[in-house]
């Protein structure tokens, strides 16, 4: 996969300077960009989610690997054990600046679904929203995840559904410590 990306990257530039032409110029990050910077590192995370209602919640330990591409994009790989099965997820976020809106993506080993996410900063909280199946009942439910940082080794992601009471109901916390 590498190759084929890398290729393609000496296509373009080639195709530009076979022209004359410049190559575009990457966009340059915005604010938005600068606050995703925090979540950059390594993590040690500690969940808890509710899996049933009325059943206890499920708790788990594991790791958040985050890093930038090109200073525009986040990309978050996580790694934790749920009930004794390995769990696997990738976030990335970043900003459109056309949407005026930070967006993002999350897909894990434990679901079917790519969410899509787009958001707000505001102050230290990030609000990401998206609009997908509820893994339990497979009925279109929005969802968001506030992802908050404490101080900078400190970050707490909450997710929420939204009931049909029209409140938002938290089903899983993450909290988060920077590793030294």
């Amino acid at each position: 996969m590498r190759v084929f990306t890398v290729a393609g990257v000496v296509a373009v530039v080639l195709a530009f300077s076979s022209v004359g032409a410049e190559p575009p110029k990457p966009p340059v990050p915005q604010k938005e960009h600068e606050w995703l910077k925090q979540l950059e590192g390594q993590w040690e995370v500690e969940s808890e989610g509710v899996v049933e209602p009325g059943k206890p919640p499920v708790k788990c330990r594991g790791t958040d690997a985050a890093r930038s591409l090109g200073g525009l994009w986040l990309v978050s790989e996580m790694k934790a054990t749920v009930a004794d099965v390995p769990v696997m997820g990738v976030m990335t976020l970043g900003y459109d600046a056309q949407k005026k809106k930070v967006v993002g993506t999350w897909v894990c080993s434990m679901c079917d679904v790519l969410y899509k996410y787009e958001g707000t900063v505001e102050g230290q909280t990030l609000t990401l929203e998206t609009e997908d199946p509820n893994p339990s009942t497979g009925k279109l439910v929005k969802m968001r995840d506030v992802i908050e940082l404490k101080d900078k080794d400190t970050k707490v992601l909450t997710s929420s559904m939204l009931g049909d009471d029209g409140k938002w109901v938290p089903f899983m916390t993450m909290n988060g410590k920077r590793k030294k």
